[in-house]
């Protein structure tokens, strides 16, 4: 047996053990998990290291019921006496909840065949190679125009983990996942001693697929470059283009409207709208915890929820019409629907909801095409600060990105607001473009918004 089929054997073991003794000491029904990571980080500047951290932890969660109360502990202390005693107080003082419980039995399961979310050379690349790594998108982001004389750094970071979820219905599923991804943020001058600063990066579950460092330096210069000599723009209502790092946040809103967690406390525009059409008819958004890129599973990718239900593929919004609300068994019950496998699980707490692969479906509209469609606009390439109510719909953000003139990019913008009405903006995206790339667990193509408002001076 190897090293780590004993350290697995060994997290399996101690998650029954918990599990067992929770249930003699009087538990109805309790769930345990277990999760182990390691992770790595350096940071780079001006060629230097300036940080460096290898850091690992492993620790175990406890959720126990006495009939429909229940009660949550967590700790790195592998006491079973500790955690279990705890949860088994805590639940006999908290009230009862008639929604509370496991999801029921039939329910359990997961994705079965290895779905790649774990690749060994993350963790044998040698530390040597990261830092080199970040040095060479460093130093090719500052080699490629004489403006660029500043760095804000670069970074390497690696990340491994290892989870066991087994509940007292007879489910135990356990999965491990991997991740690399490096970045760089160059500063640039212009002659008038204007500063700007702006970032790329590449991320995967392997560093077999990571993109390289020469190409990443010269995307962040360029992206860098391009904002010197930002203005404000005259206040107006204007066509909006956002960017796919820009969209991935207006398309998130959506899940997070769609909650049910908000949907039964009647905290979100989107409440009492399913079946109805919330966007135009363009708009196909769906969330997919099954999905493989390029024959490795995505990044939002398991073969089971943070309750043991396997993951699927839900179509939240089909041609602009809400099809259904993401559900855990708890927001299930109180909404008398299914869960959508949506449960995500940390430690501590109750689950909660969260996103798998989350994306709006692309279009077949180039980026350039849908910019040179916009008379006169607005770019986004980033946004600052939260303004969004989830209640409302409101919408208004800080932004900065390049002005549009017939069709073409201008000139850089800066210190402008951007502001409009999520249930109005869903229904004004007119072009899509077809650009959609996966950098995280979140991604859009490029959209275009009509009417927006653009606050400046």
């Amino acid at each position: 047996m190897t090293f780590e089929t004993e350290k697995k054997t060994d997290l399996r073991q101690l998650a029954s053990d918990v599990l067992a003794r929770a249930l003699k000491a009087g538990a109805t029904d309790a769930e345990a998990v277990v999760a182990e990571g390691d992770e790595f980080e350096v940071r780079v500047r001006l060629g230097q290291v300036e940080t460096l951290k290898e850091s690992g932890s492993r620790a175990i969660g406890l959720r126990v019921f006495l009939g429909q109360k229940t009660a949550n502990t967590s700790t790195s202390d592998f006491s079973e006496e500790s955690i279990v005693d705890g949860a088994m107080t805590l639940a006999k003082i908290t009230s009862e909840d008639s929604f509370a419980g496991l999801p029921e039995r039939e329910e359990f399961g997961q994705l079965q065949g290895d779905l790649k979310l774990y690749f060994d050379d993350v963790n044998l690349q040698p530390p040597a190679e990261r830092i080199e790594i970040a040095r060479r998108a460093e130093a090719a982001a500052m080699a490629f125009d004489t403006r660029i004389q500043n760095s804000s750094g670069a970074d390497f970071d690696t990340g491994t983990s290892y989870k066991v979820l087994t509940n007292s219905r007879g489910f135990t599923g356990e999965y491990r996942r991997s991740y690399c991804g490096f970045s760089v943020s160059p500063i640039a001058i212009d002659a008038q001693g204007g500063m700007q600063r702006n970032y790329w990066y590449s991320s995967s579950r392997t560093t077999s697929k990571l993109e390289s460092p020469e190409e990443i330096g010269r995307i962040a210069a360029e992206r860098t470059l391009r904002r010197l000599g930002a203005r404000r723009v005259a206040t107006q209502k204007a066509s909006v283009v956002f960017s796919p790092e820009i969209a991935r946040g207006i398309v998130g809103n959506i899940f997070d409207a769609a909650n049910g967690d908000a949907i039964y406390r009647h905290a979100t525009f989107f409440d009492d709208m399913l079946g109805k059409q919330v966007a135009g008819e363009n708009i196909t958004i769906i969330d997919d915890g099954t999905m493989m890129l390029d024959g490795i599973g995505g990044f939002g990718t398991a073969p089971f929820d943070g309750e043991g239900l396997p993951t699927r593929r839900t179509v939240l919004v089909e041609k602009g019409v809400l099809q259904t609300y993401v559900n855990n068994s708890y927001t299930a019950r109180k909404l008398n629907m299914r869960s959508t496998g949506s449960a995500s699980r940390g430690l501590a707490g109750n689950p909660g909801i969260g996103a798998h692969n989350f994306y709006l479906e692309p279009g077949d509209c180039a980026p350039e095409q849908l910019i040179g469609d916009v008379k006169n606009g607005l770019y986004v390439t980033e946004t600052m600060g939260f303004g969004v109510n989830l209640v409302t719909g409101d919408y208004s953000q800080g932004a900065a990105g390049i002005w549009i003139e017939n069709g073409e990019l201008a000139y850089p913008v800066e210190e402008i607001t951007i502001a409009g009405n999520l249930k109005d903006m869903y229904r004004n995206i007119v072009a899509i473009g077809n650009d959609l790339v996966f950098r995280s667990a979140a991604a859009a193509p490029t959209i275009r918004v009509e009417g927006m408002t653009i606050a400046g001076a």
